[in-house]
């Protein structure tokens, strides 16, 4: 059985006067994939900032594998995130790019860096500058450095923005073999669809509230 690995509870966000999120409960285990879905302004992605501790939250507390965060940790202790757009150096290579990256912590050597680029469907040896990169290749890079340190946590935000069916369905793949490794997995997007197809539940999001928990059907999402 899956255990709890985050728990959220009763988070409020309020900027300038303004609730941006309202109540939010979340009970999250490990080895599911958990989805986000909601218009622009919903607060999806303030959500995320919270969870992965970029925002402090101004009420209600988060728990990620038994630590609370702004208490015990600053951040998640295992986190891989795309949030917005990823950035990128523009005169330097994909690889260059993760390889900076990767020195920060020096978890992975050239050929881990190397190895995820491939697994995200980009050629590692590609010389080409990320500033000549297409949209849908950038956002394969932005997934790449997300996924490279093999996180605990996953937390991307539109993941699939401007891939190609064939893309997109290079990152259901990667999810789901992820899912399979134990990790916890929460993707926002506007598109059900691609939601229903990858996710365990699926959380809709109104205002900065959660209106709505569907469990997905297993069965179903493999026809």
């Amino acid at each position: 059985m899956s255990e709890e690995y985050i728990k959220v509870e009763s988070v409020n966000k309020v900027i300038k006067k303004n609730i941006v999120l309202k109540n939010i409960n979340l009970s999250l285990k490990k080895g599911m994939i958990y989805g986000f879905r909601g218009p622009n302004g919903s607060g999806k992605t303030m959500l995320f900032r919270v969870l992965s501790g970029l925002v402090k939250p101004s009420e209600g507390k988060v728990i990620i594998d038994g630590k609370v965060l702004h208490k015990n940790i600053s951040f998640p202790e295992s986190i891989g995130i795309l949030i917005e757009y990823p950035g990128f150096i523009p005169e330097y290579t994909g690889f260059a790019n993760l390889k900076l990256l990767s020195m920060i912590q020096n978890k992975i050597n050239d050929h881990e860096v190397s190895a995820v680029i491939s697994r995200v469907g980009l050629d590692p040896n590609d010389k080409r500058k990320f500033r000549k990169y297409s949209l849908g290749m950038k956002q394969r890079l932005g997934i790449a450095q997300a996924i490279m340190e093999n996180p605990e946590l996953l937390i991307l935000d539109e993941p699939t923005n401007a891939l190609d069916e064939e893309a997109v369905k290079t990152v259901h793949q990667l999810l789901l073999s992820l899912k399979n490794e134990g990790k916890t997995i929460l993707v926002a997007s506007h598109d059900r669809e691609t939601l229903q197809k990858i996710s365990d539940i699926i959380y809709d999001i109104e205002s900065g509230k959660i209106v709505k928990e569907t469990m997905i059907d297993k069965e179903k999402k493999n026809d």
